[in-house]
């Protein structure tokens, strides 16, 4: 969980954290835009610093996963409990305000599409550490 990779990238547990977190972050834009369609979202507060900073400022290399991912697992348990519940919640959408300051309309179906894609190059970078372990 704690092996450096030779490149400089995160450890393991670190990945696992960041993957996480971000799910975390982008559940409260779903959740605004089942509500609320003409609310914007934004990571501003996020993007003031570098990932490489939050994982140091929420002590990633540190923490265990297991609360984590039992975070992942409610967090996703919720989110399908929603769907099930609200008509229409793929489609629903929020302006989301990039990092350039330009806003653009996503739905919900997007939100959950670019955070499932996170995790695939994640796990993919979590494969290469595993590989680069075992020689």
């Amino acid at each position: 969980m704690d092996y450096s990779p030779s490149n400089d990238g995160w450890t393991i547990r670190g990945i696992v954290h960041h993957i996480v977190d971000g799910d975390d972050l982008w559940k409260t834009c779903i959740k605004i835009a089942l509500d609320n369609e003409q609310a914007e979202f934004t990571f501003q507060w996020y993007w003031a610093h570098p990932q490489t900073a939050w994982a140091k400022y929420w002590n990633c290399e540190k923490r265990s996963i297991e609360i984590s991912l039992a975070l992942l697992k409610a967090n996703s348990n919720h989110i399908i409990q929603l769907f099930e519940n609200v008509q229409d919640g793929w489609s629903k959408s929020v302006w989301f305000r990039k990092s350039d300051g330009e806003i653009e309309l996503v739905t919900v179906g997007a939100v959950v599409q670019i955070q499932a894609d996170h995790v695939v190059h994640h796990v993919k970078r979590i494969s290469a550490v595993l590989q680069e372990i075992s020689g």
